[in-house]
């Protein structure tokens, strides 16, 4: 079991840095006697060393010295990864404005002239003490959640690759019961098809959640060609027209939109889209419009139902991995189709968003560079070949 570190002594520890040694007894012997830490330093040179051997959580330090100056024991200070984080508070007797902003540009948080007041020095030590303790506690639980996340994406894509075998060993034993069942049973029918399309379901979101890993790994080669996006979007829209059933399923499709693309990576993007606009509109009045253009440069492929829609702020966090957003008639997506598509077209050069209201549907676009954009060889964007991590 982890114990707790004892609680310190002392309110900080503090490197006071100041040649003149009136100054340096004045302000350690004020600060200890407010409960802080106190190491005095005379000069750079010996404050450098003293943080290097024991970083303080925060330095009081005077600009005018002989040899190195405060200006340069700052840049130093963040210059090394150890020390760049601890707060400087200059306190000078210099006090023209350009001397302040020089403190500042050099890593600063705070400037103080002398002589100083004790109460005013304390007032500000204990802020930016406050400050930085708050900003390592922000870190250290993002590191914790960072290492959460990607214990959850491991122990996930563990599930997802365990249950794929058996899925789809499933679905072929399914495939093989098919013929045996009697086609005037309905009821049996009725069963078959239920249990069938759920398999298929756990199949694509396990492809998913495996596909979702290895985009973030780098691992998913891009095989690109070129390809008409109008022609594939014709392909999806007669391959959903059944699922589509009673709805308006609408197509309309500029032609020789030719794009540069992993075509079966798309497709599957593509058919995410009109499956989630299919689930999410009405299955006897809902209206759907598949539609592709030419807008310059780039080819714009766009998804628009007349579903529930978004709510405005919940629309950033849809595409994000594992993201559910409560919509009017039901949960809006599993979680991962979105994510999929969303690196997907990303890895091509393009990008991905939604332009939705409650109660106004949804219109879901991507837009991928054109082949046949003619643009000075130097703008052409470079083909991807690999899925960038994240």
């Amino acid at each position: 079991m982890t114990q707790t570190p004892p609680a310190p002594s002392h309110l900080g520890d503090i490197l006071v840095v100041d040649d003149t040694t009136a100054n340096l007894q004045l302000l350690t012997g004020m600060l200890k006697g407010r409960g802080y830490k106190v190491r005095p330093a005379p000069n750079g040179e010996t404050a450098l060393r003293a943080a290097s051997a024991s970083p303080p959580e925060l330095v009081l330090l005077d600009i005018t010295m002989p040899g190195m100056d405060g200006y340069e024991v700052c840049r130093r200070l963040k210059a090394d990864p150890k020390l760049k984080e601890i707060p400087v508070l200059f306190i000078s007797a210099l006090d023209e404005s350009e001397d302040k902003l020089r403190a500042f540009e050099v890593g600063g948080v705070d400037y103080v002239r002398k002589p100083f007041q004790l109460d005013e020095v304390d007032a500000r030590v204990r802020t930016h003490l406050a400050l930085r303790r708050q900003q390592t506690a922000l870190k250290e639980t993002n590191a914790r959640l960072e290492e959460l996340e990607r214990l959850r994406d491991n122990l996930t894509h563990m599930i997802a690759h365990d249950m794929k075998s058996p899925l789809l060993a499933l679905r072929l034993s399914l495939d093989a019961l098919r013929p045996t069942l009697a086609r005037d049973d309905a009821d049996a029918q009725e069963t078959f098809g239920v249990a069938s399309d759920c398999v298929g379901t756990l199949v694509e979101m396990i492809t998913q959640m495996l596909d979702v890993s290895r985009m973030e790994a780098g691992q998913m080669p891009l095989t690109c060609a070129c390809h008409d996006l109008s022609l594939l979007a014709r392909e999806l829209h007669h391959a959903h027209r059944r699922a589509a059933g009673e709805r308006n399923f609408a197509l309309r499709a500029d032609s020789n939109v030719e794009v540069n693309v992993d075509v079966p990576l798309i497709r599957r993007v593509i058919a995410n889209l009109l499956g989630n606009a299919i689930k999410f509109t009405d299955p006897e009045s809902g209206s759907i419009t598949l539609s592709v253009r030419g807008e310059g440069a780039s080819a714009r492929l766009e998804v628009k139902d007349d579903g529930p829609g978004i709510a405005r702020q919940d629309q950033s966090r849809i595409f994000e991995k594992f993201a559910q957003v409560q919509g009017q008639k039901a949960r809006l997506g599993s979680g991962l189709g979105l994510a999929f598509a969303k690196m997907a077209v990303e890895a091509h050069g393009g990008q991905i968003g939604v332009v939705s209201d409650v109660g106004a549907g949804s219109a879901f676009w991507i837009s991928l560079p054109r082949v046949e954009a003619k643009l000075p060889p130097d703008t052409l964007p470079a083909p991807a070949s690999t899925l960038p991590p994240r």
